[in-house]
């Protein structure tokens, strides 16, 4: 399935640093507001050890890691709801992706420009919530004055919708974000439709000081040098590895995003594995085996019969499937088997016509 993460910020709070550190791609780093205004996009592998010991034990010939796409978004200013800094143009890219990354600086630089003045990580929140917010008002506006006259008529459908997009207007005039609100089964397929801003699942990373990246991140934030990315990008894999290492990291803080945007979309891993390949898939948690054969190919979910399933450390331990049958590790399992995050799946499909 794809994923894309949006990157989004006001000006000069080091987007572009961390996508350049994050893809390895050259991007326009200047240090003026809107360097950036068409989004660089860029597809970056998920980090997964547990690929590199199936490859072994199937004696793969190649190994396929799950992909993320992040999207470098141009800064935000105050106004931009209203067009200011082209600020409608960059809020219609943030509608495209799944996800938020919002990147707010918090360290102290003379040499590099803040375009409010100087770093303010909860004043730079409140106006990009306040820019979302409101352009979400105006969605749902539009939307109240397309359904009242026919609600108003007596139509089922759009009475339920009216009292859905007053809910919702209510909300954003008081500043909460749709992603707070509480709704029905059928709301949330209404409210999936409006593609609106603040019903995305959002995080915040917060540049900071390369002194300051140790710091313990809170729930929905993350600590993050993009100096120190940066550097960590211009290395050869081992080097990388030394120098997180001589910091005193475990890993860069670029491994852990990526790990925290599958969190924020409630999304797991499962693994197909044999002498071609080992691959990582990606899934929402939750999903049935019929719908993670489907991210293979639709023909695979069409026909399903059944899922052979054995958890990706049982095989590593048995080195291989051989013997992981001769000890009855792997599983088969039918259309109602919930994937779990690591399983090693073979599936069984009739081919349709």
């Amino acid at each position: 399935m794809s994923l894309a993460v949006g990157i989004v910020g006001l000006p000069n709070v080091g987007k572009s640093t961390l996508f350049k550190a994050l893809t390895k791609k050259q991007v326009t780093i200047e240090n003026y507001p809107f360097a950036t205004i068409e989004p660089n996009v860029g597809i970056v592998p998920v980090p997964d050890e547990r690929l590199n010991s199936l490859s072994k034990v199937s004696k793969s010939a190649k190994i396929i890691p799950a992909t993320i796409e992040f999207v470098d978004i141009a800064g935000l200013v105050a106004g931009a709801h209203k067009g200011e800094g082209l600020g409608n143009k960059f809020l219609s890219h943030i509608r495209e992706v799944d996800a938020i990354a919002e990147v707010v600086r918090n360290f102290t630089d003379t040499e590099i420009i803040h375009v409010a003045g100087n770093p303010d990580p909860e004043r730079d929140k409140i106006i990009i919530g306040l820019e979302l917010a409101m352009s979400d008002l105006e969605t749902v506006t539009r939307r109240i004055n397309t359904v009242e006259g026919r609600a108003k008529s007596g139509d089922n459908q759009s009475i339920t919708e009216l009292a859905l997009y007053k809910k919702i207007e209510t909300a954003l005039n008081e500043l909460n974000t749709i992603r707070h609100l509480e709704f029905s089964e059928e709301e949330k397929k209404i409210v999936k439709e409006l593609n609106t801003l603040t019903s995305k699942p959002l995080l915040i990373i917060e540049n900071v000081a390369e002194d300051d990246v140790k710091k313990r991140s809170d729930a929905g934030v993350l600590a993050i040098s993009a100096k120190i990315e940066a550097e960590l990008a211009d290395l050869e894999p081992a080097e990388a590895k030394a120098y997180l290492k001589e910091i005193g990291l475990e890993q860069s803080g670029l491994d852990k995003l990526i790990k925290e945007s599958y969190k924020l979309l409630d999304l797991i891993t499962f693994f197909t594995s044999g002498p071609m390949e080992t691959r990582a898939w990606t899934i929402k948690r939750g999903s049935k085996a019929p719908q993670a054969a489907g991210v293979i190919h639709t023909d695979f979910e069409k026909g399903f019969i059944a899922a052979e399933i054995i958890p990706w450390d049982k095989l590593v331990e048995t080195n291989g499937e051989l013997a992981a049958k001769e000890k009855g590790l792997i599983k088969l399992e039918g259309k109602e088997y919930i994937i779990k995050d690591g399983d090693v799946v073979h599936f069984r499909f009739a081919p349709t016509k």
